[in-house]
């Protein structure tokens, strides 16, 4: 019996019966202790010295594949003339770092379009298709790589329209930069394409394979990252964090390391 309130009795029910301790349990804790500690004991334990080397394998993760360098996979010939044409006036050359066409932009670019971003893989593109605001991206039924494909046609047209037959990689740099001046403000209009979007679109591409890791095809022996002094995909540089306006002394990583680092290890 247990006392309740008021000096009434509570008769004891099963969920108020102490738990109690049986040989049985006793044995079987005493088993499971055993089986851990045999585990724990039958495991080869072992630290090595790391000395004059990388702590790891170059490319024993699962970074992303890297693209082949070699003839373009989505554009034409045309076509891949034209972007990196556009790419050197996005990202003119210098005495210190190359332009985007050097640097691989239109490789970035193109290997993008060939791949799941230019086929939309991944994305809801069933009707109906209604024009969305800004801040809704892209509602069309229409992918990056048809867009590119259309708008590139038409600009060729364009081009050669107004210089005389001449293809937009064969004019001078002051025409080229008045072409795309043109395509801007949207004085320059493409037939059956939107050229201003086409515009936008072509610079934030080229941007993208400007900076972004070497194993997608931009950035070429990381010269953006050396522009501006990005130390790259480090595992660690904590002491540097809160130092500003200094130059990182170390020269920057990729994703698969560093080309010598990956020589080296063959």
């Amino acid at each position: 019996m247990i006392a309740g309130p008021h000096g009434t009795e509570l008769q004891e029910g099963p969920s108020m019966v102490e738990n109690k301790v049986t040989p049985t349990s006793v044995r079987r804790r005493e088993f499971l202790a055993g089986t851990a500690m045999l585990l724990f004991n039958a495991t080869p334990l072992g630290a090595a010295t790391i000395s004059g080397q990388l702590p790891w394998t170059p490319n024993a993760g699962s970074p992303p594949s890297r693209i082949k360098l070699g003839p373009w996979e989505f554009f034409t010939g045309e076509e891949g003339r034209t972007m990196e044409a556009i790419a050197d006036c996005v990202i003119p050359p210098d005495p210190e770092t190359p332009g985007g066409k050097e640097a691989g932009c239109a490789v970035f670019v193109d290997r993008q379009l060939a791949g799941p971003y230019g086929q939309q893989d991944g994305l809801y593109i069933r009707p109906p298709f209604v024009k969305g605001t800004k801040s809704q991206g892209s509602q069309s039924e229409v992918g990056p790589a048809q867009k590119y494909r259309e708008a590139l046609g038409s600009f060729d047209r364009a081009c050669k329209s107004r210089y005389s037959g001449k293809a937009f990689a064969d004019l001078s740099a002051a025409e080229r930069d008045a072409v795309l001046k043109g395509l801007e403000s949207g004085d320059v209009k493409l037939d059956g394409a939107d050229g201003k979007a086409f515009f936008e679109q072509a610079i934030k591409d080229i941007q993208m394979g400007f900076f972004a890791d070497p194993l997608y095809g931009g950035n070429r022996d990381m010269v953006a990252w050396k522009m501006i002094g990005y130390p790259g995909a480090r595992y660690n540089y904590l002491d540097w964090v809160n130092r500003h306006n200094e130059r990182f002394p170390l020269p920057p990583v990729g994703m698969t390391g560093r080309a010598e680092w990956t020589s080296q290890a063959r």
